[in-house]
């Protein structure tokens, strides 16, 4: 299937030159004479790449690109920006709007052909890398089923997790790596046999063994996923202690990364507050009470007293997941 490229340029003959090339290249073309036409059109359409003049009525190609770059469904489509022969400030500016490439007036046709296939390359794998992670929200998903827990635990420990971190001072880009961690804390699971993910007794230390390896499963699972640098950290500690008698690393305290010791907490939590086949659920204050009893040792203080008040004020929820449809009723476990 051709690629779609946008290009975007109030100067008619500019945008009828390369609109002829393109085309003959083999690509399907759009047009927009001005930025706010062009973000009109990747709304109802995103194309595979965008190429953006500087100067434009309406809005210009910098405050164009910064849309873009600033929204989450279209910050991921390169950005070729046309610019003057030496317009140096031209380049500063939209680097600093977020431009991934750059082609000068007038432009070479062996250039803009290797900058629109490179950019064409880049956007096929990114597309397929979207692909895969979607695979891996809706393997994390089944592992939550399968482990005697419903979605609504993930839905909740993400919520929670990326609530509290908001609450404990994390930027908005650091909450969305902790939602993303707590909805994929357990996908390590998958590599656990069923006997042992649904066995109702007691674990043998074999059994046990086999268990504490899902965090580094986790990790592992993620490892090529673009967010990998900033989550796996998160699902790999998540099982870790503050006093360090925690798994798969013995890490301790400050050691242990900041969204890790969020969904501890939030982890236990919500355990608690569901039916499990040894025990049914606790009530409220006995939960709250066993949160503050390991505080200090098993999690961070700071982060159960944060939870606790937030719980008990009613400001935490769940939220949706990747790819499903809102929930007819919201859970009342927690």
């Amino acid at each position: 299937m051709p690629s779609t490229i946008l290009v975007v340029d109030d100067d008619t003959q500019v945008r009828g030159l390369l609109v002829r090339f393109l085309e003959e290249e083999g690509y399907v073309i759009r047009v927009a004479g001005d930025g706010r036409e062009a973000l009109a059109l990747v709304d109802r359409e995103p194309p595979d790449v965008i190429i953006l003049d500087v100067n434009m009525p309406a809005m210009d190609g910098y405050e164009t690109c910064r849309r873009l770059k600033d929204d989450p469904r279209t910050a991921l489509i390169p950005v070729t920006m046309l610019t003057g022969t030496e317009d140096h400030n031209a380049r500063v500016l939209g680097i600093e709007a977020g431009a991934d490439e750059f082609l000068t007036k007038p432009f070479d046709h062996a250039t803009l052909r290797a900058r629109v296939r490179g950019q064409v390359r880049v956007k096929r794998a990114t597309d397929q890398l979207e692909q895969t992670e979607a695979v891996i929200f809706s393997m994390a998903r089944w592992v939550a089923l399968r482990d005697l827990y419903t979605e609504a635990h993930l839905r909740r420990v993400a919520g929670y997790s990326e609530q509290m971190g908001g609450a404990l001072g994390l930027s908005a880009d650091e909450q969305r790596d902790v939602r993303y961690a707590g909805i994929l804390h357990d996908i390590g699971k998958i590599a656990i046999p069923d006997a042992i993910i649904t066995k109702a007794g007691p674990l043998t230390p074999q059994e046990e063994k086999a268990l504490q390896a899902h965090p580094a499963h986790g990790a592992s699972i993620i490892a090529p996923m673009r967010f990998a640098p900033r989550v796996a950290p998160m699902i790999r500690a998540h099982h870790e202690r503050w006093d360090g008698r925690g798994y798969p690393d013995g890490l301790a305290g400050e050691q242990i990364p900041l969204g890790a010791r969020i969904i501890a907490v939030v982890d236990s939590w919500d355990a608690m507050m569901s039916d499990r086949p040894y025990r049914p659920r606790l009530d409220e204050d006995e939960a709250s009470r066993r949160l503050e009893d390991g505080s200090g040792s098993q999690w961070d203080d700071q982060v159960v007293t944060v939870f606790i008040r937030l719980q008990r004020r009613r400001l935490l929820s769940a939220i949706e997941l990747p790819g499903t449809a809102p929930a007819l009723t919201e859970p009342t476990t927690a």
